[in-house]
């Protein structure tokens, strides 16, 4: 596979996995996202901006987390975003504490 169709396909699956987490896992909260694997929409948007930047574009913490959640921030926050549970809390800080060894 020559470098820019890999290119294509890493492009595609991001892209893709944005999507999925969009449209299909809106529920999904990120703070068991973190639980489960270590990163949340906001890490993924945080790397797009610092990947741009990187490449000498100003993308910005908004404009990044707009293109991850699919509208601006705070909105997905108002019809998406649940307070965590007690259970949510207790096992993002045990996944916390174990990542740290």
């Amino acid at each position: 596979m020559n470098e820019p169709m890999r290119t294509e396909i890493e492009a595609a699956t991001f892209r893709r996995l944005v999507l999925h987490l969009m449209e299909e896992r809106p529920d999904v909260q990120n703070i068991e996202l973190m639980t489960l694997a270590g990163f949340c929409r906001n890490c993924l948007a945080r790397w797009y901006d610092e990947e741009a930047a990187a490449r000498g574009q100003a993308i910005g913490k908004a404009a990044a987390r707009e293109i991850v959640y699919g509208m601006p921030y705070e909105a997905w926050v108002a019809r998406h975003q649940r307070p965590a549970t007690p259970g949510q809390e207790a096992a993002f800080a045990a996944a916390e504490a174990s990542a740290k060894g």
